[in-house]
């Protein structure tokens, strides 16, 4: 079966649906308002529909009481969705079903490894892993679990299954960056579909869920960006339609890296008008905005016309 032939009936939908996906791990900050921001306001120049959908498929991650304080914080911001929010934790029939089919086709298969166990691997080839840097995994179980119990399900990176040791790599057109490419198979190597504790990994549950809601536009931060190629390659054996992409400035913290909880990123201050207008002028100055207006309803509406201007497609 070729890589670009899909196992599934392909969705076509030619209006435009954005949408903004939060995790609830705690309210939003500065970062993550850029991102909501962006995708509103693309869907709002277009004229299309924008949809929340609460990333709460890592359960263990998730804060009590985060999902109700974020939509709280967007609706003080004027940026309201067009439909009752979708919660993945609702969601795990859906990635069941994708993941058989997967199985079936001979794209997943069972992994009995554990972290160390591809550090090891990996060292063994002489291969030195780099604090931070992603972990490729060696394809150990691609053949079977050698006497190994099944921890998670992994995603074969290959063109196509008659070719296992084929290098994969996929080129896409990032709306703001322009010409993407990456090698999946030697920057990233087979992935992780269901992790070893069960849950299920945020690359195949994104891709099923933007395929359900039909989504056709993603707006989202620049650290997402490496992930869109093993998005687009579930995409393609699944069936489904690849959104166009377009991926924000970050926002960095005093540590020159990305803002975020981890990193001290404060709760946006949304509880009178006035704070959520200075968090929206501060947003679109981040997004290159110049748009004026004296209160929330108002500076969306000029942001909304600033951006169709820049973003036409």
């Amino acid at each position: 079966m070729a890589g670009g032939a899909g196992i599934g009936n392909g969705i076509h939908t030619p209006a435009y649906i954005g949408r903004f996906a939060p995790s609830p791990t705690g309210a939003l900050h500065a970062g993550s308002l850029v991102a909501a921001l962006a995708s509103w306001l693309d869907a709002r120049a277009h004229r299309g529909r924008w949809l929340v959908r609460i990333e709460d498929v890592d359960g263990p991650r998730c804060v009590a009481g985060a999902q109700a304080v974020i939509l709280a914080q967007l609706a003080a911001l004027g940026l309201h969705a067009d439909e009752t929010p979708l919660l993945q934790s609702t969601r795990g029939e859906a990635y069941q079903a994708a993941l058989e089919r997967l199985l079936a086709a001979g794209w997943a298969y069972p992994c009995g490894c554990s972290r160390q166990d591809v550090v090891r691997a990996l060292r063994a080839r002489g291969e030195v892993h780099p604090r931070h840097a992603e972990l490729v995994y060696p394809g150990t179980c691609r053949d079977g679990l050698h006497g190994k119990p099944a921890r998670a399900m992994r995603l074969r990176v290959a063109p196509a299954l008659s070719q296992p040791d084929t290098a994969l790599d996929i080129a896409w057109t990032d709306r703001r960056l322009g010409a993407q490419h990456q090698d999946l198979s030697h920057a990233v190597g087979d992935f992780v579909l269901k992790r070893a504790d069960g849950l299920w990994a945020y690359q195949l549950a994104v891709v099923v869920d933007d395929a359900a809601q039909g989504i056709t536009q993603v707006v989202r931060g620049a650290d997402l960006a490496d992930n869109t190629p093993r998005q687009i390659h579930l995409q393609r054996l699944l069936g489904l339609p690849t959104p166009a992409y377009l991926h924000t400035p970050l926002v960095l913290g005093a540590d020159g890296q990305k803002l975020s909880k981890q990193n001290g990123a404060l709760a946006l201050d949304t509880r009178e008008p006035r704070l959520a207008l200075t968090a929206l002028r501060e947003a679109g100055l981040v997004l290159g905005l110049q748009a004026s207006g004296n209160d929330v309803t108002a500076w969306l509406a000029s942001a909304t016309t600033e951006w169709r201007a820049r973003w036409p497609g």
